[in-house]
């Protein structure tokens, strides 16, 4: 079952408890793909709403025109719809517990990993940006606007589930607009600290967010930021210029004397940067609808620049492509109080991927105006694509092997599994610079009994780190994992990394006595154990080991014992172990430990 997620704070009142709600199979859906469409989907909405109905969706960036012509923007994505809705009865839930879909998710933790397309950061792609910067400040000059927000698209390959990302994501940015929904195959992952606007039928609040500092490394430098981003002449006539056009947009479906500024440049703290927001609010005239709010607002002004119809043609002109739902709108259009009234509540996705099969998108921007240099925006941007890092810390792969008397054993095997697993997540394989790091090991480590490490990051950095190791007594103890290792098929299993927050789940307590615990999938299929493969010896005499197939890693061990006969490949089930007449632990660091289990 499709699933969407809401996780929204009170607008009104940051300190109370946060709208959690998860929607399962919506009734219908409403897609709009071409401009003539949008404005019916929202009226659909909106009587939705009005008739008892909840409603979750949004509207990609490049909905703009059907509201104005004269809103430029780029032709929108193809597969993308302009405005998409899904229509249902109610929430499946409404707590204070954020679950995710899969209960033993928490066996999972950070089962994901970007791999960005090269050369987004590089040399051409900042050359590339102090021109565009340049571009600007010259529209500036000459009078064209006050202010363009400049946005750039990322792009990348997802390794692992948008689940496991969105879990990820959400763990270190929990107190935003949280939201994640599928969108005709894109599935929109969503941690915005910006409201759009919350409108209950009458009182309007937008909150445009405009101004950013990074935080500190300390509380003392941490507070000075804020209260420099908080007095800063350049970050206050940005934050300014922005709610001023938002005055204006409100002003439109305002009752007459109603729009108020009750709070100006307040500095809220996220977890990689300060952000400055403000408070425009207002009283809708009698009979405003949906259509007519996001008429008058969309898109934010706070994602365009000023004045917003100039700043939207000097952005088409700017950006290569297509926004998307980033820059748009997503939110919840639910009952109100009152009988036959309305609350709906939006977001601004900024801090929001897009996933569509393994490609995943997210866009990162600022605003520029004529005191802005390329230095400062530039670090700016890496401020602000810094919660993704934060999410998803650097991926190494990774092996271990045993270094004895000056030998590593089975070297070109462990080097050639490490190469599949480079190719597989797309680092760079260096491979003079291996062996030249192999060799200093060597050279330092010719005498005793080693356990090596073996590192590779995504650039191709390359460590060999040597640590004491004693031979293992026999037998070890293992044990029988007490629930299904969920992880069994993912490719965090089948090639070995740094990311082992699956199987340490499951390792056994330092003073349980047990050496490594027996892992099994959701099918009942012996896989593995956490740090090594598993052997048995059925009630025929013979010794087997699972199959690939069954979710594990290929180990350099086992597949030595498969090659001398001493291991055959067989699935084996929990509900068959009372044929095992004994057990091994097997990988090519400690070798063949004979095992048992607990009496």
């Amino acid at each position: 079952m499709t699933v969407t997620h809401i996780d929204f704070p009170d607008p009104h009142n940051p300190s109370a408890e946060r709208s959690r709600w998860r929607f399962g199979e919506p009734l219908r859906v409403w897609q709009a793909h071409r401009l003539d469409e949008v404005v019916p989907v929202l009226e659909a909405v909106d009587q939705a709403a009005r008739a008892g109905r909840w409603c979750v969706g949004g509207l990609a960036y490049e909905a703009a025109a059907a509201f104005d012509p004269a809103l430029s923007t780029h032709e929108a994505q193809t597969d993308l719809p302009l405005a998409w809705f899904a229509e249902y009865d109610g929430p499946l839930s409404a707590s204070t517990d954020f679950a995710p879909d899969d209960p033993a998710a928490a066996d999972m933790p950070q089962l994901a990993y970007i791999h960005w397309k090269p050369g987004q950061h590089t040399s051409t792609a900042r050359a590339r940006f102090d021109a565009d910067i340049a571009r600007i400040h010259a529209w500036i000059a000459d009078g064209e606007c006050y202010q363009i927000n400049y946005t750039a698209p990322l792009h990348g390959k997802l390794h692992g589930s948008p689940e496991a990302l969105f879990e990820a994501l959400r763990s270190i940015q929990p107190d935003g607009y949280v939201a994640s929904m599928h969108w005709n195959g894109e599935q929109i992952l969503s941690l915005s600290p910006e409201l759009f606007f919350d409108w209950d039928g009458e009182a309007l609040l937008t909150r445009p967010m405009k101004g950013t500092a990074a935080r500190g490394a300390n509380e003392q430098e941490d507070q000075a930021r804020a209260e420099h981003l908080r007095s800063s002449t350049k970050e206050r006539a940005e934050n300014v210029m922005i709610v001023d056009l938002l005055r204006n947009d409100v002003s439109r479906i305002a009752q007459p004397h109603s729009v108020k500024v009750p709070r100006l440049f307040s500095v809220e703290a996220l977890p990689t940067v300060w952000q400055m927001t403000s408070d425009v609010t207002a009283r809708t005239k009698s009979g405003t609808r949906l259509v007519d709010v996001f008429s008058a607002l969309f898109p934010c002004g706070s994602i365009t620049g000023a004045p917003k119809v100039q700043a939207m043609r000097l952005i088409h002109r700017l950006e290569s492509e297509p926004r998307g739902v980033y820059c748009g709108a997503l939110g919840v259009v639910r009952p109100g109080e009152r009988q036959g009234s309305i609350r709906a509540t939006f977001n601004v996705p900024i801090r929001t991927l897009s996933v569509r099969g393994h490609a995943v998108r997210c866009g990162i921007g600022s605003g520029i105006t004529a005191s802005a240099n390329a230095d400062d925006e530039w670090q700016e941007w890496k401020h602000k694509r810094a919660f993704i890092e934060r999410a998803l810390p650097p991926l190494q792969v990774l092996e271990t092997l045993a270094l004895k008397d000056g030998q590593l054993l089975h070297r070109d095997r462990h080097l050639a599994r490490m190469r599949v697993s480079a190719a597989h997540f797309g680092f760079a394989w260096p491979e003079a610079v291996i062996e030249e790091s192999l060799q200093r090991l060597l050279d330092t480590h010719s005498t005793g009994q080693w356990r090596v490490r073996l590192l590779l990051g995504e650039e191709g950095q390359f460590e060999a780190q040597a640590f004491a190791f004693a031979t293992t007594e026999q037998p070890v103890t293992l044990a029988l994992a007490t629930r299904a290792f969920k992880a069994a098929h993912s490719e965090f299993v089948s090639h070995k990394t740094t990311r082992r927050g699956h199987y340490a789940a499951f390792e056994p307590a330092a003073d349980s006595g047990v050496f490594d615990v027996i892992l099994w999938n959701e099918a009942g299929e012996i896989t593995e154990c956490t740090r090594g493969n598993i052997a048995l010896q059925w009630d025929d005499g013979s010794w087997l080991t699972p199959p690939l197939s069954c979710g594990l890693l290929p180990g350099v061990g086992r597949a030595l014992a498969i090659e001398s006969g001493q291991l055959r490949e067989a699935v084996v089930h929990v509900s068959e172990l009372h044929r095992v007449r004994a057990w091994a632990f097997v990988n090519s660091l400690r070798g063949w430990l004979n095992a048992r289990l607990p009496e």
